[in-house]
């Protein structure tokens, strides 16, 4: 039975408390659905246009609750919170599941030769440049230049990672830990790709808003604190199925019914990964707030000049904290 609208639904608000962890994980089980990610764009505008139209008050008779909140949730996986716009279906957060486990599950799988470990860490990178530049700060626009350099540069250095731990790894490690190549990689090119991909927020700074919502002024403070918690929410999403799928594959390559089905490696350990992701997608979303605080004491210490500003601003009343959408 479809439950008709007793309350109007503010669909500008998330539905849960995002300011505990278990709200936060909730929300972002919720947005980051990968079924969303099926769905045509048609499908996707229609949600959109509904939600704009309820705002209005004009939304179709007979509308349940069930359909408001379904078309948040559209709403909420496929457009960027700052521009409305419908992002790339690869750079969704809601295809992190289905991308992360086809890219890590080959990463996992195909370790062992040079060629491998570049194809793969090249497929990772690219697919990383995407979600990153998907989800930034879309309030600092990054050039084409910019973007080619940060490419560039956190491929490679996933790539340093990857053959130099391997070349190390290969001579002095045992087997079990050379499965741990590709998470270093990964881990390396991470603290390199997102802040390149987001250079422009760091050298302009993002804007920051007092509690009423008003912008304030440009942080590269926040930029920088923002940045950071993106990077370790990436790294603790990926660190799971990378670190501890090596251990149960070690076990499983053992059992002879599995050494005769070689064919079913990389389909078993591109599953197990979903398996991690699915849980860990939204899990590393949840670390942080998406809209974080920084205090303005921080921004006094090391953004005097824009302190000034937010002083002559407001008037001498400064707020204690400003906020900031941090990105994913």
């Amino acid at each position: 039975m479809q439950n008709l609208l007793t309350t109007r639904i503010d669909v500008d608000k998330p539905l849960y408390d995002l300011s505990t962890f278990a709200g936060r994980f909730r929300h972002f089980a919720w947005m980051t659905d990968p079924r969303t990610v099926i769905l045509p764009s048609d499908k996707l505008l229609q949600a959109k246009q509904f939600i704009e139209s309820y705002r209005k008050g004009q939304e179709p008779a007979g509308t349940t609750s069930d359909k408001v909140k379904y078309a948040m949730k559209l709403y909420n996986s496929a457009f960027h919170p700052d521009t409305g716009e419908l992002q790339n279906f690869c750079g969704r957060m809601s295809f992190q599941v289905p991308g992360g486990m086809l890219i890590t599950g080959g990463m996992l799988a195909f370790y062992r030769t040079v060629p491998a470990v570049v194809l793969w860490q090249f497929i990772n990178q690219s697919f990383n440049a995407v979600v990153n530049y998907t989800n930034r700060n879309a309030n600092s626009p990054t050039s084409v230049t910019q973007l080619g350099v940060a490419y560039v540069s956190a491929t490679t250095s996933a790539l340093v990672a990857a053959i130099g731990c391997k070349n190390y790894w290969s001579k002095r490690a045992s087997p079990i830990f050379q499965r741990f190549v590709p998470f270093a990689a990964v881990a390396a090119a991470n603290c390199v790709n997102i802040p390149l991909m987001r250079q422009n927020e760091i050298i302009n700074g993002i804007d920051v808003k007092d509690e009423n919502g008003n912008a304030v002024g440009k942080s590269r403070v926040a930029a920088v604190k923002g940045i950071s918690q993106v990077v370790f929410s990436r790294i603790v999403m990926a660190a799971p199925g990378m670190l501890v799928l090596p251990f149960i594959m070690e076990r499983v390559e053992k059992l002879p019914i599995y050494r005769r089905v070689k064919w079913f490696n990389a389909p078993f350990q591109t599953a197990l990964v979903g398996c991690f992701l699915l849980f860990m997608v939204p899990t590393a979303c949840a670390l942080f707030p998406q809209t974080c605080s920084l205090s303005t004491s921080t921004i006094q210490r090391f953004e005097p000049e824009l302190y000034e500003e937010m002083k002559q601003a407001t008037n001498g009343k400064v707020p204690q904290k400003v906020y900031f959408n941090k990105g994913l």
